[in-house]
């Protein structure tokens, strides 16, 4: 279905299960997460439309800029090296457990940040997280996430079939711990 035609009805389902947040936990198997499909070649076009819909209600976390920043922050050299030596195990990179900042604590805590400015918030340009080791039911998971004010809303380019959500069209994901909009 194109964009045309399936925007319409996507973006009232995100408006009902925003404005029912007591149904979405019940739904969600606990979870406080709204994942927002669309085909990946139609990105733009949905975040255009949302950012048009929500832009006084809710705050776009582009996770493409906070790994950017990321990368600055550490200094490219660094990185590279860093990058080099664990390749083979990208959730080292991007998503440790150590206390070092990394990917995975950037976007939590912009998501903390931007609820703590009593805005939605909106994580878009999720596809960068392909090899970072970081899952959508990572973030979806995550305790600070969980007890938001507010839901997450994860923009993520897929596709549906057979009632799987494949990310970026190939790579099964998980659909646990969130309401799907497809």
């Amino acid at each position: 279905m194109s964009y045309i035609t399936d925007h319409q009805r996507k973006f009232a389902d995100l408006k009902i299960h925003l404005e029912n947040q007591d149904q979405l936990r019940r739904r969600a198997n606990g979870g406080n997460s709204i994942l927002f499909s669309y085909p990946p070649n139609e990105e733009r076009q949905y975040i255009e439309k949302a950012a048009e819909l929500y832009a006084e209600k809710a705050e776009f976390i582009d996770v493409s800029k906070l790994l950017v920043q990321v990368i600055d922050e550490e200094g490219w050299d660094s990185f590279k090296e860093y990058y080099n030596d664990f390749k083979n195990t990208p959730h080292l990179i991007f998503r440790s457990d150590d206390p070092t900042i990394d990917l995975y604590d950037f976007i939590i805590n912009e998501i903390e940040k931007t609820c703590k400015n009593n805005k939605i918030p909106f994580l878009i340009r999720t596809g960068c997280l392909y090899g970072t080791g970081i899952e959508n039911v990572n973030i979806m998971e995550n305790k600070a996430v969980m007890n938001l004010p507010q839901p997450l809303v994860i923009f993520y380019p897929s596709k549906i079939e057979n009632d799987n959500i494949y990310f970026l069209n190939f790579k099964h994901a998980s659909k646990y711990r969130c309401i799907l909009i497809d």
